[in-house]
């Protein structure tokens, strides 16, 4: 079945050399774990002619004509099965960027037992040692690796440099060096024992099992972060990345390796979706999974434990991101150049392909004509392309299946008599998969169009009368089965606190005047509920909570003289005469 196997080395060093009583030595730099606070990284601008952007589009040419090999990695191994597979660039679909192996069962079985036969030095390992390690990648993605992070992204997965940097760059190290500070603070509790003949402490375990990452293909930060975060907090897991997203993934992988990481702690699997699924959620170790990605595959998933849940061994935990029909909401008192720009930017960027994205917008009839007038203005103004171009705002959908996705809608709303084509509609996949930036508009608030997720640059338009603004935002949050994110514009506060109220269960990220997208790790932890998932909050610290089994421990100091009861002294007071007749079994 296996064509090839051999030991994983990373820049010389084997990394079955590295033990876990190593690790200390792994960080470039000392820190303190129990003062260390966790900023935002900065974001240089790009801007044509500065340092930074001379050195990416130096990185980016330097994958020209490159081809990565990137295999299976269990423990010290690597494995490449028979049938070599591709990721090409999704705006040149005949580049190909990445070569890559599935994992059969055997192999994902492999890596179950590679991940279980560590788990209990790694859990034993210190939380300051193992948040060293990670902060230790943080550094090296901040420097070493921040140019091939963004260019692998910006060619695998079609994002332009600043959608690029807000992911690749930013938010991954934010994630880190965040989930770090976290961890430490949601240690530092200690049970009190009042009672001088006992000690009474808490133990920060992992989960009993190993955990499983399924990743997504819109966001590398996800994709490090979601194994990351698990074994941060003393647990083992195995990495199933997005076939469109591996260029980048296997990138961080590496360079989670090189920080220190022991071989095991994270197995970098690619596999078909449902033979991966199948095989996870058959296994008795099944501690738990992290997922981002599709409702469908998610309810499956879930099913699936649900089918097995009498063969674990403990109850698997499930964390779930499946995205959202978000929504903005305009009042006629908003600032109307702030609707316009919030929706260009949320709707389009990285083409709608955020989880966040602006998917269905309600405008009152006083500022439709106006802020019309602007989005086809800007839609005008809006460069399509190749990412690797600086002025390019948009480039092409994921993959194949995207782009029909997306086209199958658009050719909906040209025939529906309830829809029209405000700006763009066009679709070309000859060279790339690119789906002109759409507005629609529909005199039918419950049109298709207003609930099902498309993931792509389509926003639809819902143009409501003014004095209406409370039956429609009552409809609007009800519409959609989702409930990720949302966006409330206005100016008047009452109308604020009304809408905001209505609201309320709608989104689990909501804005007041700003766009639908762009949470920052520390500052907005994200998630939704309802179809969008289990708002667990990733970017908060509640999040790394998931990941942990405490175990509470009672330690007596003082021996025990007696085992009666204090109401059963011979001298208490009140002493009740005992009836033996009802009760014989009674005695003095």
């Amino acid at each position: 079945m296996y064509w090839s196997s051999r030991k994983h080395t990373f820049n010389n060093l084997e990394l079955s050399q590295i033990s876990y009583r190593h690790v200390r030595y792994m960080s470039s730099e000392t820190f303190d774990f129990n003062t260390f606070v966790a900023k935002n990284e900065p974001m240089p601008t790009y801007s044509p002619g500065t340092k930074e952007r001379n050195l990416l589009d130096a990185c980016v040419a330097s994958y020209e004509c490159r081809i990565r090999d990137i295999p299976i990695v269990i423990g010290d191994e690597e494995i490449r099965t028979e049938g070599e597979r591709y990721q090409v660039c999704p705006f040149d679909h005949e580049r190909k960027v990445a070569r890559y192996y599935y994992a059969p069962k055997p192999v994902i079985q492999k890596a179950i037992v590679s991940c279980l036969s560590g788990r209990k030095a790694w859990e034993r390992t210190p939380l300051a040692k193992r948040a060293e390690i990670f902060l230790r990648a943080a550094d090296l993605m901040s420097n070493k690796y921040r140019y091939d992070l963004l260019a692998t992204t910006m060619l695998g997965q079609g994002k332009n440099i600043w959608q690029a940097e807000i992911d690749a760059g930013a938010e991954i190290i934010d994630f880190l060096r965040f989930d770090v500070q976290f961890a430490r603070e949601i240690t530092e509790y200690k049970p009190i024992s009042p009672n001088p003949e006992e000690l009474n402490s808490i133990k920060y375990r992992g989960c009993e099992g190993f955990w499983a990452a399924i990743t997504p293909f819109n966001f590398t930060a996800i994709g490090g972060h979601l194994p990351m975060a698990p074994a941060l907090m003393g647990n083992v897991c195995l990495w199933k990345p997005s076939d469109t997203a591996l260029l980048s993934n296997y990138l961080v992988y590496e360079i989670y390796r090189e920080a220190g990481l022991p071989a095991g702690v994270i197995n970098f699997v690619p596999a078909d979706g449902p033979v991966f699924g199948d095989t996870i959620t058959a296994s008795p170790d099944l501690a738990g999974i992290n997922f981002t990605g599709s409702v469908k595959t998610f309810s499956h998933l879930w099913k699936q434990v649900g089918a097995n849940i009498e063969t674990y061994k403990s109850y698997p935990r499930l964390i779930g991101e499946c995205g959202g029909k978000n929504m903005h909401f305009v009042h006629s008192s908003a600032k109307i150049d702030q609707v316009f720009y919030g929706a260009v930017q949320s709707g389009f960027e990285y083409g709608g392909q955020k989880c966040s994205a602006l998917s269905r917008m309600y405008i009152p009839e006083s500022m439709w004509p106006t802020v019309k007038e602007n989005l086809v203005q800007i839609h005008k103004q809006l460069i399509v392309g190749t990412p690797l171009y600086g002025e390019t705002f948009m480039s092409a959908v994921i993959d194949e299946k995207a782009f029909a996705r997306c086209m199958s809608y658009l050719d909906y709303a040209r025939k529906s008599p309830n829809v029209s084509v405000v700006a763009g509609g066009r679709c070309n996949d000859s060279k790339g998969y690119f789906i002109e930036p759409t507005f629609l508009e529909t005199k039918d608030p419950r049109d298709k169009l207003f609930q099902e997720e498309i993931f792509g640059p389509i926003v639809t338009i819902y143009v409501y009368p003014d004095a209406k603004y409370r039956e429609t935002a009552v409809l609007a949050s009800k519409t959609s089965p989702y409930a990720l994110t949302g966006a409330l514009y206005a100016e008047d506060k009452s109308v604020l606190d009304e809408l905001s109220e209505i609201f309320e269960d709608s989104a689990g990220n909501f804005y007041i005047n700003d766009k639908s997208t762009g949470a920052v790790v520390g500052q907005q932890p994200f998630g939704g509920s309802r179809l969008s998932g289990t708002n667990d909050k990733a970017g908060g610290p509640y999040y790394l909570l998931k990941f942990l089994s405490p175990q509470s421990i009672k330690r007596r100091t003082v021996p025990k003289t007696t085992w009666k009861h204090p109401s059963m002294a011979v001298n208490s007071p009140g002493k009740m005469e005992v009836n033996k007749k009802s009760f014989p079994h009674v005695t003095d």
